[in-house]
């Protein structure tokens, strides 16, 4: 199984007034420059079989955009993407075994604790994810096995390949 993990755009700064943070939407400017990454990123990766998607305002319109981009795929919640917990996303990622590739769009710090596990790394903190950044993880059969990084890009650089 591939597993692409997308962090959401560019949102409502934390902390604004009237806006809880489970609220927060992204911002204009988020939903702009994730259009042209989400366009580099469907130049790159194959379409993804399951679009999962924190439930949370920022991370779902992020996984719309990135639906629109990808054509025919919805996205589907998945509350274990709004938490802190590395567990339950692989819990849930688990269970789409049979899917050969499968997209993911959260939150850090867990997107980084989540591929610093994938990985066999203990420091998450050397692999941040930047708003609306993705990476690529080839997951082997065993799940006791350490992935490979296909790639890990910076929005920009999806931005350059969805510009061109």
């Amino acid at each position: 199984m591939k597993l692409l993990i997308i962090r959401h755009a560019a949102a409502v700064p934390r902390g604004t007034p009237g806006i809880p943070d489970d609220e927060r939407p992204l911002t204009p400017r988020g939903k702009m420059k994730f259009r042209l990454a989400a366009k580099g990123l469907a130049r790159i990766v194959d379409r993804p079989d399951v679009l999962l998607t924190s439930p949370l305002p920022r991370a779902k319109s992020t996984a719309e955009i990135a639906a629109l981009a990808f054509k025919r795929v919805e996205p589907r919640i998945e509350p274990a993407l709004a938490g802190e917990s590395v567990e339950n996303i692989l819990t849930a990622v688990r269970r789409l075994a049979p899917a050969p590739m499968v997209a993911i769009v959260g939150h850090e710090p867990v997107l980084s604790a989540l591929l610093a596990h994938l990985l066999g790394s203990r420091q998450p903190e050397h692999l941040p994810f930047k708003k609306g950044g993705a990476a690529l993880v080839d997951l082997p059969y065993d799940p006791g096995a350490a992935g490979t990084l296909v790639w890990f890009i910076r929005p920009r650089i999806l931005r350059s390949l969805g510009d061109s």
